[in-house]
């Protein structure tokens, strides 16, 4: 399966990361406030994730890691 994770602590919350996935399944995470006062991103649903990477190379901080399998 393929796996991102976000480090939670970094995300500002800008949502790039959201807009850009083609399946639609992040959102920010309106339940948790991280350190620095955001909603962090987080996924729905990672059995649909394609591993395509989108949503990494739109972070601007970083903060995701996607790792094929």
């Amino acid at each position: 399966m393929n796996k991102v994770t976000f480090n939670t602590e970094r995300c500002k919350g800008c949502g790039l990361c959201v807009e850009a996935c083609p399946k639609k399944i992040l959102v920010l995470d309106e339940a948790v406030l991280n350190s620095k006062g955001y909603h962090p991103a987080k996924m729905t649903e990672q059995e649909k994730c394609i591993a395509c990477a989108m949503c990494a190379m739109m972070c601007p901080d970083c903060v995701i890691k996607v790792e094929k399998e």
